[in-house]
């Protein structure tokens, strides 16, 4: 397993990391994932860490806290290998402040994290979204207070826009406060959005990607094809609508590529599209998933290769797309405003 420095930290992650959102199955959008239970975690976490995982990644949201809740139980007596990572910011009660990142809600999610998980301490600590409602100062200083008492080593964001993350950098920076070093962010194949702006702020003040759904969102398993239904063990049954959209035929047109790449490796189709991202810039870890060992033990096959260029390339030129205002504009200036992926020529 590599292990990749996560931003501007000294921190060390492996190249995939572990998702814990089919732990539990505690409502019906997370039993669209998975109903891992503690018995089944404990036999993944030991898979994990014998190809050399060392990030395991949840939220408090996640089937209603009980992701940690399985995590935390099957880490007993193997904390210490392990690097947990949470998230906080959405939802999570009833009450008028049980949501968002104000000081108040992110101290009873930290404190409720801890407890679930059965730890003192989190390894990053993640703001799930952006409140716009909260000061950055307040939220910043909360934080910053957590990393000073040892409860969170390292602190992240995730589903940012570019100016929530830099405003709060040049905050931080102000007031001498912790930093984000990473940011969890969607990027696959067929979402490459995070290529416009995000992946050039990450790399001048180096924040380290940890990649989400980098299957798009059950899309590239291998099993969705040009006229054929979807598969009957999929989340797109009960998920599509929450996750990203994209026009069928584009998807099927980046199928058709990897279908391609994989006939000339002789991997699978879900194997080339994680290794895609571990190629790509800013990438710290690729988050995958799984429902089962064999799940498992094929995604973590992503990793130890590499694609050529002109398979990455090709890769390139099926999923492109036109991108929105005004980054169309910005690649008419390319010369004084490089693109952190340069645009793949045209096919041999």
């Amino acid at each position: 397993m590599e292990y990749r420095i996560l931003g501007g930290s000294g921190l060390k992650v492996s190249a995939l990391s572990f998702g814990t959102g089919t732990f539990g199955g505690g409502n019906e959008f997370f039993k669209a994932w998975g109903e891992t239970d503690v018995t089944e975690a404990r036999r993944l976490l030991d898979i994990c860490f014998d190809a050399g995982v060392n990030l395991f990644d949840t939220a408090d949201i996640y089937s209603e806290g009980q992701s940690e809740e399985v995590l935390g139980k099957a880490l007993e007596g193997k904390r210490d290998k392990a690097l947990i990572s949470t998230k906080a910011t959405f939802r999570f009660g009833d009450g008028p402040n049980d949501a968002g990142s104000s000081r108040y809600h992110l101290v009873r999610s930290l404190e409720g994290s801890l407890r679930r998980l059965g730890t003192d301490y989190v390894d990053i600590y993640h703001l799930h979204g952006f409140d716009a409602l909260t000061p950055i100062e307040e939220v910043l200083d909360a934080l910053n207070t957590f990393v000073r008492e040892g409860k969170v080593r390292y602190i992240a964001c995730s589903n940012f826009s570019g100016w929530h993350l830099m405003k709060s950098l040049a905050l931080a920076d102000r007031y001498g406060w912790a930093r984000y070093v990473a940011h969890q962010v969607y990027y696959s194949l067929i979402g490459r959005e995070y290529e416009w702006e995000l992946m050039p702020l990450a790399l001048d003040q180096k924040v380290g990607a940890l990649v989400w759904s980098p299957l798009g969102w059950g899309r590239l398993t291998g099993k969705i094809r040009r006229g054929q239904p979807l598969p009957e063990t999929s989340r797109l049954h009960k998920t599509a609508d929450q996750g990203p959209q994209m026009p069928d035929e584009y998807l099927y047109k980046v199928v058709d590529a990897l279908d391609a790449v994989a006939k000339e490796t002789g991997k699978t189709v879900p194997q080339i599209a994680l290794n895609w991202l571990l190629q790509r810039p800013t990438v710290s870890s690729v988050i995958i998933g799984a429902r089962n060992e064999e799940q498992l033990r094929q995604n973590l096959a992503a990793e130890g290769w590499n694609l050529t260029a002109d398979q990455v390339a090709k890769l390139d030129r099926s999923s492109e797309q036109a991108p929105a205002y005004p980054y169309w504009h910005q690649r008419q200036f390319q010369d004084r405003n490089p693109l952190p992926v340069p645009e793949p020529g045209p096919a041999a």
